[in-house]
């Protein structure tokens, strides 16, 4: 076990993510972080995500050490036994309705089980950012503070806040499809603290829907509004990259606090051969050979394609992007889910096969950190994922940025247009802008620009997350005013 400062030896910090890959791993590296401070953890899973982690690690995957346990609650969905990401607007009512008495009993059985060592009785709450709905009333109940992470940036947070006077003023949801074509969305948006030049279009892409009753758009505008029930508030990002942004956040709400990249703080707080280490949330199984492959390749040489954990291809956007990387000729590691076609198998051109053969290597999952970081690495083909983002400026890889739902597209338009560390695949999947792109990235002059910025991000991420660093004075200060 780490050391672990006197001070907080008997706090018990509950943490509970939203269930969903990203939201998993950023929520367990701020638990690693906690434990490695002092304090008890336990995390807080769904039955349906724990049987897919003991699933993809193995039985013993989830038993813990000693202060840091692994728990579950229902989501009170209909039994599966699919090794896929549930569905959003499925999980969003879940979270919204079925969640939050369980969550209670789950609190009051740690309170009747607590000791004075191991787990002592609750001290705080970690919650997901959109997890409110299930852990506000126990918090209330047992008069425990809450501590909200968001695992989206700040300017995406920004965004989803906007959404209930979107809907006052009746600019969205969308009065019907016509206007997600016939340039509505080019409206610029001039309220917004902190957000200049922001159109319709970049906003998260929920209001584009045209159902006032659609159920994710008003799960995300609810959550943000409950924000202000938190004692205090986590953004997974760092001071220098959205200083606007949490500046105009921290004249909305008591305590607002950069802390990120999460990976980097861990890295440099808890010990390579730490226990902690070997404790992870990956709910795929993940292909290890695919680092040793990378030994083979060149520096920079190598694009990663990765759409994330719940992002959806058509046959013909799969096919699409076959094809232009194919014709890149660049080296290419691809990680395609078993469920990244919805309802069908991802069966690739035989023209792929052939044309990449000896300079590609396709896999289902992998561990995206170590990937990143890796020597022969060069770019990275995104969906635009808040986690992707932060782990590749961590990195230094510059990006290709292909936005799929949600936050992914204010995240986008920051990466590619505010901080200039990535390319925009913009519109439908054509092979050739594809296979421009690509070339661009890793050979063109552009490319070169975004690889510089993006060396300069990441230095600004290590500082902030040295000891004197603004991440690190952050965490700790979240710390000294939770215990005090």
């Amino acid at each position: 076990m780490d050391t672990q400062p006197a001070t907080v030896q008997r706090s018990h910090a509950v943490c509970i993510p939203s269930p969903y890959q990203s939201h998993m791993g950023a929520m367990l590296k701020l638990a690693k972080l906690l434990y490695a401070k002092g304090f008890s953890i336990s995390f807080v899973n769904t039955e349906y995500n724990h049987r897919r982690l003991l699933k993809s690690r193995g039985n013993q995957a989830l038993d813990g050490l000693r202060g840091f346990q692994f728990l579950t609650i229902t989501d009170g969905l209909p039994p599966t036994d699919a090794d896929s990401s549930q569905d959003l607007l499925a999980t969003s009512d879940a979270i919204r309705k079925n969640m939050s008495a369980p969550f209670s009993d789950l609190i009051s059985n740690l309170y009747r089980t607590s000791s004075s060592s191991d787990f002592p009785p609750v001290t705080c709450i970690f919650s997901d950012g959109f997890m409110s709905f299930a852990t506000s009333d126990a918090a209330q109940e047992f008069d425990i503070p809450i501590i909200s992470l968001w695992t989206v940036p700040a300017c995406a947070f920004m965004g989803f806040k906007q959404y209930r006077t979107l809907r006052e003023k009746g600019l969205a949801p969308l009065k019907d499809t016509s206007y997600l074509t016939n340039g509505y969305l080019d409206m610029v948006i001039d309220w917004i603290p902190g957000m200049k030049d922001i159109k319709l279009w970049d906003l998260p892409t929920f209001l584009r829907s045209t159902d006032p009753d659609d159920i994710v758009f008003n799960f995300t505008m609810d959550a943000t509004e409950r924000a202000n029930t938190a004692s205090a508030m986590i953004f997974h990002t760092l001071d220098a990259l959205e200083s606007e942004l949490l500046n105009a956040l921290s004249s909305m709400y008591p305590r607002v606090y950069a802390i990120g990249p999460l990976s980097l703080l861990l890295n440099k707080l808890v010990k390579e051969e730490s226990p902690l280490k070997s404790i992870d949330c990956n709910m795929w199984r993940e292909n290890s050979e695919c680092l040793r492959w990378l030994d083979s390749k060149e520096p920079n040489s190598v694009l990663y394609v990765n759409f994330g954990s719940i992002a959806i291809l058509t046959r013909e956007e799969l096919i699409e992007f076959a094809m232009g990387l194919a014709n890149s000729k660049h080296p290419l590691l691809w990680i395609i889910r078993p469920d990244l076609l919805s309802g069908d198998s991802a069966v690739l051109p035989l023209e792929f096969i052939e044309e990449t053969k000896g300079r590609s290597m396709l896999v289902g999952w992998c561990p995206q950190e170590a990937v990143l970081n890796h020597f022969s690495v060069g770019g990275f083909l995104t969906h635009c994922g808040w986690n992707s983002i932060i782990e590749s400026v961590s990195a230094g890889v510059p990006m290709i940025c292909w936005p799929s739902f949600g936050d992914q597209r204010t995240n986008c338009t920051y990466a590619c247009s505010k901080w200039d560390i990535g390319l925009e695949l913009s519109g439908a999947v054509k092979r050739e802008e594809v296979e421009s792109l690509v070339r661009q990235l890793m050979d063109g002059d552009k490319g070169k620009q975004t690889k510089k910025r993006i060396a300069e991000w990441k230095k600004l991420a290590e500082e902030a997350t040295e000891p004197n660093g603004s991440s690190s004075i952050n965490f700790d200060k979240l710390l000294n005013e939770l215990l005090t």
